[in-house]
């Protein structure tokens, strides 16, 4: 090691020696002198090489024993400034990065923590104020602005408990019998800013061991301040209910302490009744919200006397209305029991004694009387009535023997008008509020599309995404019925292909649809005749007569040996779904083995396929008669032949029966000509499915579409033989 290196060690550690116990101004300047040489800003510094082990070893040690020693008192050991100058000058001309850590940690050190601060803060507070008091006994005139502002910024900040746990101990013991430490406290409370009282006053209420020692602290603050009187009169007691059972005694023991704050106390306990009496309150607001109304309520009574309620009680007092649970009625029970009864035949309130009932009714005690301002208010309401009471519900809180009103015959009276038309319908569905109008338009949707196709067809596309996204919203009887039948409307009276989400859904609409399609005498029209005008009736109604006279004595004269049917049978029409069975049938089956992000028919969604299968099936079968039904026959036949094989039984009824109703709807000689060979490759399939599958369906299945096999070779075969 070079030996001018070596020499910095001991220089520091003497130096350090020096600056920590020396009180000689002189000799810490020498001091600091000698080591500023190692920050090259001296006017003979140091080597490199010292500097640099300074630097790297020794400056943050250096820097720590500064800030140890910094107070007024050590600064002022040299004239004008010099060693608060020398001091900084070790910050600024030194390494930042290590001045910056070491200032750092004496920020973040124990004094400047908040639960040690603050606690330092009120100590301050109270010796200020100490030498305030001396100052007022001298004559002086003073002032507590800045100390108030100082206060309320530090309760603003929620710092109550820290500062106010030194302050209040300290206030209890110089107030106790001192006048002038009283009038300070009050003044100190006072010109607290409005936007940290209550902040302020919630701390004192909690911090202060009873209502003689808020009293004192706080005078009568509640007749000088409004801000102070809403926070201790309204916010602590109606707006929250987190304060324990000492502090609601602390407070309401405040206000009754005085002859000035009492009528105070008597508002406050209006106030309370009205809301423990309620009906709203006792059905919304919880059980720990009613406890703690109940109490301030009997802690009210207890500072109150008999004279004081009677004579401000204006009619009665609040009735509480029937609680619906026995917990409540515990809670709110114990409350009556201490107020004075207005008639002495009064019947005794009866409830179950438990232990919150106990806890309650504790609460109205008497105070000591110490607490009591005079004697002429009277005795304490807990008077003989609150004894001596049986056990057992109250019978007025009971409704048992109330006889029920007959409402079998009532009927639900609708505000809701029933839309007109099917643009309305859609409105509703989609943006109303009013679920009259929601229910009304969804029961007379389905009507409304048959009566009107022409204005169905311009919303067909919005009102079948509207109907398969509809969600049942007011437990409408009968809601997946009406959503179903008007989703078949719709698609009847506009058959065209959907873009649609709701897959299963789709495949019921479309079969439902095409099986309205296919049925013979579909909406039969009743025929409208015009209505006779005024002239024409009399001549009508004479015919109609002497008509019905001629005809009843032709059949009573005429003999009749046979009966035969009087009613037609429907009217032949031709099949609409022959129109549009490609549209319903094609598009389903192109594309079933392309595998979507989220859709794979031939992987986990299985069922949608089962359900496919049969949805064309059925549309196979309804296209008989029809000229699409040989193309629709061999599509599906080479669609089942792919999937012949399928794991799930579902997905293997749906083939089967789709082979069935290949059979029944292409004709017989159209199948030989067009599809002889899908026809050879199915029979050993078939029975080889009727022998061995382990589902019995599709066993009973395939043996019908054998049976249905060997008809049609039955009845091809005279043919050919001719």
């Amino acid at each position: 090691m070079d030996p001018g290196q070596s020499a910095v060690l001991p220089t520091v550690r003497e130096a350090l020696r020096t600056l920590s116990s020396s009180e000689d101004g002189d000799c810490i300047l020498s001091t600091l002198g000698s080591l500023k040489r190692y920050l090259g800003g001296a006017e003979s510094p140091a080597p490199p090489g010292e500097q640099e082990e300074f630097a790297r070893r020794h400056f943050s040690d250096v820097l720590r024993c500064l800030v140890g020693r910094l107070s007024p008192g050590w600064l002022e050991l040299l004239p004008d400034g010099q060693l608060e100058d020398l001091w900084a000058s070790f910050f600024l001309e030194g390494p930042a990065d290590q001045a910056f850590l070491v200032l750092m940690e004496s920020i973040e050190g124990a004094p400047f923590l908040p639960q040690n601060y603050f606690p330092l803060l009120g100590e301050e507070i109270v010796r200020v104020l100490q030498a305030l008091v001396d100052s007022l006994r001298g004559g002086w005139d003073c002032s507590v602005s800045f100390l108030s502002q100082v206060l309320g910024k530090a309760c603003v900040h929620g710092r109550q408990k820290e500062i106010l746990g030194v302050l209040v101990p300290r206030l209890t013991a110089l107030t106790r019998a001192n006048c002038l430490w009283q009038r300070v406290c009050w003044r100190l409370v006072e010109c607290v800013p409005d936007r940290a009282m209550e902040a302020l006053l919630t701390g004192l209420v909690e911090a202060a061991l009873g209502p003689e020692v808020l009293s004192r602290l706080l005078g009568n603050l509640v007749m000088k301040s409004k801000k102070a009187q809403f926070v201790m009169t309204r916010k602590i007691l109606f707006l929250q209910y987190r304060y324990s059972t000492p502090m609601l005694q602390s407070l309401l023991g405040y206000l009754a302490m005085d002859s000035q704050r009492r009528p105070l106390l008597i508002q406050v306990l209006k106030e309370l009744l009205e809301t423990w009496g309620s009906s709203s309150a006792i059905r919304h607001a919880s059980l720990p919200q009613q406890c703690y109304v109940s109490k301030a309520v009997l802690i009210c009574l207890a500072h109150l006397g008999e004279a004081e309620l009677r004579d401000s009680r204006e009619g009665e007092w609040a009735v509480r209305a029937p609680c619906p649970t026995l917990d409540l009625q515990s809670c709110g029970l114990p409350a009556p029991l201490a107020l004075p009864p207005a008639d002495s035949s009064l019947c005794a309130l009866q409830y179950e004694e438990d232990e919150l009932s106990r806890e309650l009714l504790a609460l109205a005690a008497p105070p000591p009387a110490a607490d009591s301002p005079s004697e002429e208010h009277g005795l304490p309401v807990v008077c003989s009535w609150v004894t001596g009471r049986p056990t057992g519900l109250c019978c007025f809180l009971s409704d048992d023997e109330l006889v029920p009103y007959d409402m079998s015959g009532d009927r639900e009276l609708k505000s809701g008008k029933t839309p007109a038309y099917v643009r309305d319908c859609v409105e509703a569905l989609t943006s109303s509020e009013d679920w009259e109008r929601w229910e009304a338009a969804l029961r007379a949707l389905e009507g409304l599309i048959i009566r009107s196709p022409a204005a169905a067809r311009e919303v067909s596309v919005e009102l079948a995404k509207v109907l398969l996204h509809l969600e049942e919203k007011t437990s409408v009887v009968g809601f997946e019925g009406l959503r179903q039948r008007a989703l078949v409307a719709v698609v009847v009276t506009d058959p065209q292909p959907l873009v649609l989400r709701q897959r299963m859904d789709i495949l019921d609409v479309l079969t439902l649809a095409a099986q309205e399609l296919s049925r013979p005498g579909r909406l039969p029209k009743t025929p409208q005749c015009g209505s006779p005008s005024p002239a024409s009736q009399p001549s009508s109604t004479q015919a109609s007569a002497w008509r019905a006279v001629v005809e009843e004595r032709i059949r009573s004269k005429t003999r009749r040996f046979t009966q035969g049917s009087a009613r037609r049978g429907p009217d032949a029409s031709p099949n609409e779904f022959n129109l549009v069975a490609g549209y319903f049938f094609f598009p389903l089956i192109r594309h079933f083995d392309r595998p979507l992000v989220t859709f794979d028919l031939l992987g986990e969604d299985q069922l949608v396929l089962g359900r496919l299968v049969h949805t064309l099936g059925a549309l196979m079968y309804l296209a008989v008669n029809t000229t699409v039904a040989v193309a629709m026959g061999k599509a599906l036949l080479e669609f089942v032949w792919t999937l012949r094989f399928h794991g799930d039984a579902y997905v293997r009824r749906g083939l089967l029966s789709a082979v069935s109703s290949i059979l029944l709807s292409v004709p017989a000689e159209r199948l030989l000509a067009d599809l002889p060979d899908e026809l050879l490759e199915a029979q050993p399939w078939l029975a080889d499915v009727a022998e061995q599958d382990p589902d019995e369906d599709c066993r009973v299945l395939a043996v019908k579409a054998l049976l249905l096999l060997e008809k049609l070779k039955g009845t091809l075969l005279p043919l050919s033989s001719s």
